[in-house]
């Protein structure tokens, strides 16, 4: 039985991707399959090139070389294909502040023409626990419920790839391990999940892979026990 995230399999395939910005060299060459119902975790302190990484693997950026290829298609945030089943929630907030959570959601809902809208607003409202900021705009908002919001914004919505840039920032601790537990439903509903993160304790929870970076480079690949073993980190 082949690999989890043989390339043959996979939904994702990065070949050879690098990223340079000018003289600095911000990604060097990477391979990465990613394949459904899996979850691979991107591990580094800021600027060893994760968010670049998943920029790539969003079609919100494009390599300086190599292939990143989502379903055989090139991936490119203009792609149809890739517009209608690649979810991301992003290292920065994005709202239009004279919308209200609720109609942030029925955006998100209209633009991927979601049957039943209304009542799936309501449970992924319950689930990130936002049903009591319904109808509350997102200046009013702390921090860690506009984090749920932009997932709350990926959930609403149809997805095979599901890209998320350190989701558990400005998150308690409550808060994250109910990230754990909808990653880990995610998994198991078929989506392939790509996730940067600092935290080590969630990568454990939720991935199956896990790659470090550093200053661009992937400096250990394996499974997360394996990976932070080598590392010296304790989740």
């Amino acid at each position: 039985m082949a690999a989890k995230d043989d390339g043959a399999q996979a939904l994702l395939r990065l070949r050879k991707v690098s990223r340079s910005y000018g003289d600095r060299q911000a990604l060097h060459p990477i391979d990465l399959n990613l394949t459904a119902g899996t979850c691979t975790a991107l591990f580094g302190h800021n600027g060893s090139g994760k968010s670049t990484l998943l920029r790539i693997a969003s079609g919100r950026d494009a390599p300086t070389s190599g292939s990143a290829l989502f379903a055989g298609r090139t991936v490119a945030e203009d792609d149809p294909v890739v517009r209608a089943r690649v979810a991301v929630v992003g290292d920065t907030v994005a709202c239009y502040p004279d919308l209200t959570v609720r109609e942030h959601l029925e955006l998100v809902t209209v633009a991927h023409a979601v049957d039943g809208a209304s009542a799936w607003i309501d449970e992924v409202l319950a689930d990130r626990r936002l049903s009591d900021h319904a109808n509350a705009l997102p200046g009013s908002l702390s921090s860690g419920q506009m984090q749920s919001l932009l997932l709350a914004a990926a959930l609403v919505r149809p997805r095979d790839l599901l890209v998320l840039d350190e989701p558990e920032q400005r998150l308690d601790p409550d808060a994250r391990k109910r990230l754990a537990e909808l990653l880990i439903g995610e998994k198991k509903d078929g989506v392939a999940v790509l996730l940067a993160t600092h935290q080590a304790e969630l990568a454990e929870a939720v991935a199956d892979r896990m790659i470090a970076l550093e200053d661009g480079r992937v400096i250990e690949r394996g499974t997360p026990a394996a990976v932070l073993k080598k590392l010296g980190v304790r989740s």
